[in-house]
């Protein structure tokens, strides 16, 4: 109940545009699926994920950054990096232990497996799609630990695509289907309204004072 009533007042110094954008992006969130990406080289890469996380509807993005570690780039993350929440790690082993614990299953994108296509894949479990280095591909470590492989078929030249186009198409796939299914997969009262307040703190840039205020009010 506080929580609301804190949501109500600082909706007190947000655009009602900005106000009505939130309700309406909000219900097409998800945690039914999160994303991971293993020592990405590239920065726009990873920026590039983010973005697709956005755009279809992905609220957790986890890095590992156990080589690499660098900062979004917000030119190419258009600003998802203030939607999407972002979980670092500095080691796959505290990934995996962390995903796993949230009840996730480990889904290690490959062109080189065969255990499942895109087109075949169950969206009934709650899943997190593993994305590799540009070059190495997934460590041993997460294929070792995957319940599960997935690849988009290809029938051309070219063995393996850009991460960040992997992780479009299949974000987009899966997302798609999870609409059309009667999942259970948004997310629940109590995490749009935490949500709804963490979107307003990035929004304004006096947002500590504002809660100050309040809570001298309160």
């Amino acid at each position: 109940m506080q929580d609301l009533k804190l949501l109500e007042y600082l909706e007190g110094f947000v655009t009602p545009g900005r106000i009505e954008r939130f309700k309406t992006i909000l219900p097409n969130r998800t945690k039914h699926f999160t994303v991971a990406t293993e020592d990405v080289y590239q920065l726009h890469n990873t920026s590039a994920v983010m973005r697709s996380c956005d755009v279809f509807g992905i609220q957790e993005l986890s890095i590992v950054e156990e080589v690499n570690s660098k900062s979004i780039d917000r030119e190419i993350a258009m600003g998802a990096q203030k939607w999407v929440d972002l979980n670092r790690y500095h080691s796959i082993e505290n990934c995996i232990s962390d995903i796993k614990d949230k009840g996730y299953q480990i889904v290690a994108t490959t062109p080189h497996r065969d255990d499942c296509e895109l087109i075949d894949f169950d969206i009934s479990k709650k899943s997190c799609f593993f994305f590799g280095r540009e070059s190495e591909g997934l460590s041993q470590q997460v294929l070792d630990e995957a319940d599960c492989f997935l690849k988009i078929p290809m029938v051309g030249f070219t063995e393996s695509l850009n991460i960040s186009v992997s992780a479009a198409i299949i974000l987009q796939h899966v997302t798609a289907q999870l609409r059309k299914s009667d999942i259970n997969w948004q997310l629940t009262d109590e995490e749009i309204i935490e949500k709804r307040i963490d979107w307003i703190k990035k929004t304004l840039k006096d947002y500590d004072a504002i809660v100050e205020r309040y809570n001298l009010k309160s």
